[in-house]
């Protein structure tokens, strides 16, 4: 039961930040506001996020759930303490294209972990 009160919280907050904050930020803010502006919400997004996820594998009620749970908890520590870094270097190096790769596998990774969590939310008993 609570794994499911957490599950849609984290939907809620993937799906708030991707729809209202961010194309807010970059719409309202100039360049280097918005950027600073995320480069300081990340990683405190994959933690929070992260540490919500190993939550819900101690208190998921099955095997499947706990695995795919345990997926998404290593992939937010991985966009956490590795892709971010290296999104940021990227990024202030000028290197453009590894940039929009290396953004576009967090971005991957992000929307794996939100279909994850409703999936989980949608076989819920």
């Amino acid at each position: 039961m609570i794994t499911n009160y957490l599950l849609s919280g984290m939907v809620g907050i993937m799906l708030f930040f991707t729809v209202v904050v961010a194309p807010t930020v970059f719409k309202v803010l100039p360049v280097e506001w918005s950027s600073k502006y995320v480069r300081i919400f990340f990683p405190k997004y994959y933690a929070t996020l992260g540490l919500l996820t190993l939550i819900c594998i101690w208190t998921a009620s099955d095997s499947i759930s706990r695995a795919l749970l345990g997926i998404c908890a290593a992939l937010f520590a991985l966009t956490l303490f590795y892709l971010t870094a290296k999104i940021n270097k990227a990024k202030d190096s000028g290197r453009n294209r590894q940039f929009h790769l290396l953004h576009g596998a967090s971005v991957v990774i992000n929307l794996f972990q939100l279909i994850t969590f409703i999936y989980l939310l949608v076989k819920a008993p």
